[in-house]
C-alpha cells in the first residue's frame, strides 16, 4: 500500500504556502512589474540528514530576490526575482506526492521512490501513477548504514530479529528501502521492536540503551553516523550474500557499495547498498524557470557554493547529472542539457 503524505506535512506545507502567497502580494507592493518574487520551495527531509543541508545551499545559490546587488558582466548568479528555500518533511514518499500535486515547486527523492511514483509501482501499486513528475537533476549516491551497538551482538541483518530497532518514519523512502530488504532476508518488522524514527532521534535513544540498531541513509560521509562513532561503540552492518543478489535482481535503481575503512572511527571496510538522489518538479513549472534553475545550479558560483559547503555538495557533478534519471527531463531541463553539452 502507497505511504501517501501525512496530514501534518500536508498542513504544514499549505500553510507555508499561503504564507508565502500573502509575502508574494506584500513584495509586489514595493516592488516593480519587472521584479515581481518568484517564491520556490525545496522539499528536503530531516533537519539530522543531507537532504537539508544540502537543499538549503542549493536553494541560497539558485536564489537572486528583487533588490539584490547587480550580477557583473563576469559573474554568474541565480535565478533573476527567484526567493528559493528548503523545507523539511518526512522524506521522498511524502515529497514525491507533494511535488505532483503541486503542493511544493521541487523535492529531492530517492530515484527508485521517483520512478515507483511516476509508474504507480512498488509502494505506490493501485494509485495512479504520478505522471506529472518530471527530472531536473540527479544529485549524489544515497548510501545506506545500518547502525548497531556493539553490546547488541548484531553482526547481520537476520540479527535484528527480537532487536529494538528503527526503520525510519512514515513517508520515507527508507522505510521502503527497509522493508524491501526485510524481504528479502525473508524476514518481517513485526519480528522485531520497530520504531518508526528520524535518524536524529533514533540516535539519542541508541546511545540511551533503548535501541539496538537503527537504519540512516545519506550521502558519504554522514555527520550523524560519524558523531555517534566518535562517542559511542558501534557497528555497521554488511549486506552482501544470496539475499542482496535477489535485491538487485528486482531493484534496478539499487546498486553495491564499499564503505572503505577508516570513513567513521573504529568502523572497518561496509558492504552496503546505494541510491541516487534526484531533485524533482512537476511538468506544471514554467519551461523557462525551469532552464533557469538548472543553468544557475550549474554555474560557477554554485559550484563554489556546493564545494566550500555539505561534504556531500562536492558531489554534485554536471557529469552525472542525468544518471539514473528514469522518468522524462522537465522540458526547459533538456534545453538547458543540450546548451551545457551533456545531451545532444
Amino acid at each position: 500500500m502507497t505511504q501517501m503524505p501525512r496530514p501534518y506535512f500536508i498542513l504544514i506545507v499549505m500553510i507555508q504556502a499561503v504564507v508565502l502567497a500573502g509575502s508574494a502580494v506584500i513584495g509586489s507592493r514595493s516592488a516593480t512589474a519587472q521584479n515581481q518574487m518568484i517564491f520556490f520551495q525545496v522539499a528536503t527531509g530531516g533537519v539530522d540528514g543531507t537532504y537539508y543541508p544540502l537543499g538549503t545551499a542549493i536553494a541560497n545559490a539558485i536564489s537572486r530576490p528583487p533588490g539584490s546587488r547587480p550580477c557583473g558582466a563576469d559573474e554568474e548568479c541565480g535565478v533573476k526575482d527567484l526567493v528559493a528555500s528548503a523545507q523539511s518533511s518526512s522524506g521522498s514518499v511524502d515529497n514525491v506526492a507533494a511535488v505532483d500535486s503541486g503542493l511544493v515547486s521541487s523535492a529531492f527523492a530517492q530515484a527508485d521512490i521517483v520512478y515507483a511514483a511516476y509508474s504507480g509501482t512498488g509502494p505506490f501499486d493501485g494509485t495512479p501513477p504520478m505522471t506529472k513528475l518530471r527530472g531536473l537533476a540527479h544529485l549524489y549516491p544515497e548510501v545506506l548504514h545500518v547502525l548497531a551497538r556493539k553490546e547488541s551482538k548484531i553482526t547481520s541483518v537476520r540479527d535484528l530479529v527480537g532487536k529494538r530497532v528503527s526503520i525510519d518514519e512514515p513517508g520515507s523512502g527508507l522505510l521502503v528501502m527497509v522493508r524491501d530488504i526485510f524481504r528479502a532476508y525473508d524476514i518481517d518488522e513485526n519480528q522485531m521492536v520497530a520504531s518508526y524514527l528520524k535518524p536524529g532521534p533514533a540516535v539519542d535513544m541508541l546511545a540511551r540503551d533503548e535501541l539496538d540498531a537503527l537504519f540512516q541513509i545519506s550521502g558519504i560521509p554522514s555527520q550523524l553516523v560519524a558523531t555517534t562513532a566518535e562517542t559511542h561503540d558501534i557497528d555497521l552492518l554488511t549486506l552482501n550474500g544470496p539475499p542482496v543478489g535477489k535485491l538487485l535482481d528486482t531493484h534496478r535503481f539499487l546498486t553495491r557499495y564499499t564503505i572503505p575503512a577508516g570513513t567513521y572511527q573504529g568502523v572497518a571496510e561496509v558492504e552496503t547498498l546505494s541510491v541516487g538522489s534526484q531533485w524533482i518538479v512537476s511538468e506544471d513549472l514554467p519551461e523557462q524557470l525551469a532552464y533557469d534553475i538548472c543553468r544557475a545550479l550549474w554555474n560557477r558560483n554554485t559550484r563554489k557554493i556546493l564545494d566550500d559547503g555539505h561534504p556531500q555538495g562536492r558531489n554534485v557533478r554536471l557529469e552525472s547529472a542525468l544518471d539514473g534519471i528514469a522518468i522524462p527531463l522537465h522540458i526547459g531541463a533538456e534545453r538547458c542539457y543540450r546548451d551545457l553539452g551533456v545531451l545532444r
